[in-house]
């Protein structure tokens, strides 16, 4: 998102936005609303995001205000890229870091180009079981919610298609990788999946959204730098 001299926030705007760890999507989206109704004098104003990040991955979130919102079904679903890295020898119940690892496996199996070798497996149309830690619905109940609380529940596959998985650098117990793939695929379910295909286990250990489309990471901002641009906007107007 490149800094303009004017913006039209309740005409619409996409924001590219740079989310950092420890903030879920809905926070970020709240923060912006807030910041844009202080600096700004806007008592109301449509704000939401095209495709969720967990909070415990970063990078870039498309954020749309005012009649820009109506563009967020199309911009959900343009493929994404990620790059992040695996924890090879443990599995945790939410696939990530959110929870504790629950079991620990061997991995003296498993050599550097097993883990190449192994990648080349997913690619292409997949059907792949969503983390019981998000936020689907089950009987109408958010899936984290039940598993939160220990309910138990069946997560129905769901056709995903990845377009590119790349092992960028190997290793015991952290893999590094990039991967390109459709709306709604899972990155976690995919470290979860990668684990049993190396006769072991993985979970996410790290996460980064790079692009969506044409959007890049490398032209987005902090809500702290869209913070310090709205001031600037209030100062000067």
């Amino acid at each position: 998102m490149s800094r303009r001299e004017t913006y039209d926030f309740t005409e619409g705007e996409l924001l590219l936005i740079d989310k950092a760890e420890g903030w879920t999507s809905f926070d970020a989206v709240n923060k912006i609303r807030h910041l844009l109704r202080h600096y700004l004098g806007i008592k109301k104003i449509k704000v939401g995001h095209a495709g969720t990040l967990d909070p415990l991955a970063t990078g870039l979130l498309l954020v749309c205000t005012g009649h820009k919102t109506k563009e967020i079904a199309g911009l959900t679903g343009l493929d994404k890229e990620y790059s992040g890295t695996f924890f090879i020898g443990g599995s945790t119940p939410s696939f990530d870091r959110e929870t504790e690892v629950d079991e620990q496996y061997d991995t003296d199996h498993i050599s550097c180009e097993r883990i190449y070798e192994c990648a080349s497996g997913f690619t292409g149309r997949q059907m792949q079981v969503p983390p019981a830690y998000s936020a689907i619905k089950v009987g109408g109940t958010r899936s984290y919610r039940m598993a939160r609380s220990g309910e138990s529940m069946i997560m129905q596959p769901r056709e995903v298609f990845i377009r590119e998985f790349d092992i960028t650098e190997a290793g015991i117990p952290f893999t590094r990788f990039r991967v390109v793939c459709s709306k709604g695929t899972y990155i976690r379910s995919l470290a979860n999946d990668f684990g049993r295909a190396l006769s072991s286990g993985a979970y996410l250990y790290s996460l980064r959204r790079t692009r969506i489309g044409n959007y890049r990471v490398d032209n987005a901002i902090s809500i702290q730098e869209l913070e310090t641009i709205l001031q600037s906007l209030k100062t000067n107007g």
